[in-house]
């Protein structure tokens, strides 16, 4: 679909080009806010993303009580409708206002797509959602390992054994 002049006038054609570069000017400089427990995890490849490019956002961190895995702010937020759209889950990226990215692989490849991070062809974008693809499935692998600070049923022993175990063998 083409608009020209000619077809709506040009006093029109002025008024949607104007309200175009005021609109997307806007987008461009939207507020961005990342909302997270505060540890790495699921939203860190995303500040990541944030951080490289220069971006400033709000970095909300949900606090997480020592010992109990549990985060008052977390709730909180979960009971105010805050994270609805994410299905009352965390991580979350508000664009804007009020548009709202759940899922953290969503909210990289948005970034990655808003930054022009994501390639200049189809094939390096599937290319980077390929090495993508790979550092999860590296990451479920030593989770499934279960020598992280969040693991309960293993002692610190044993989570030092599977953690040697893992670089020093399966890594290799």
């Amino acid at each position: 679909f083409k608009l020209t002049s000619k077809m709506i006038g040009f006093s029109s054609f002025l008024l949607i080009i104007t309200f175009f570069i005021n609109t997307t000017s806007a987008l461009a400089v939207s507020p961005v806010e990342l909302r997270y427990f505060n540890a790495r995890g699921a939203a860190e490849t995303s500040r990541i993303i944030l951080a490289l490019v220069g971006e400033e956002y709000k970095d909300t961190r949900y606090e997480i009580t020592p010992g109990t895995m549990s985060s008052p702010d977390f709730n909180a937020a979960k009971e105010s409708g805050e994270l609805d759209a994410n299905l009352s889950r965390a991580p979350v990226l508000i664009v804007g206002n009020d548009s709202v990215i759940g899922q953290s692989k969503a909210m990289e490849r948005y970034l990655a797509r808003k930054f022009d991070l994501m390639g200049d062809t189809e094939i390096e974008a599937a290319q980077i959602d390929c090495i993508s693809e790979h550092c999860r499935d590296v990451k479920a692998a030593e989770m499934k390992k279960g020598f992280s600070a969040f693991t309960r049923d293993k002692t610190d022993e044993e989570k030092a054994t599977a953690r040697k175990e893992w670089f020093n063998e399966d890594m290799s």
